[in-house]
């Protein structure tokens, strides 16, 4: 495996699948006895914003509608 300039390396797709990497993953490295383990991290971040709005957008709805019920979250999510 080769590092690039920028300091990545590609994780072999049977360790991703071992430790459930997915894209968006966090991960970390830990060092014990100068050995380097790649872990996932909790991944306890906000959710972001219009994550509660993924899927619910149909053809049925007009660009107005989908805008109103975004700004309506934001509303309520602002204070």
């Amino acid at each position: 495996m080769r590092v690039t300039t920028k300091g990545q390396v590609t994780i072999p797709r049977r360790v991703r699948e071992i430790l459930g990497i997915v894209p968006e993953t966090d991960i970390d490295f830990v060092e014990e006895n100068g050995k380097f383990y790649i872990v996932k991290t909790s991944g306890n971040k906000p959710p972001k914003k219009f994550t509660r709005f993924r899927g619910i957008a149909t053809t049925r709805m007009s660009t107005d509608e989908i805008m109103n019920l975004t700004r309506k979250w934001d509303e309520r999510n602002s204070r």
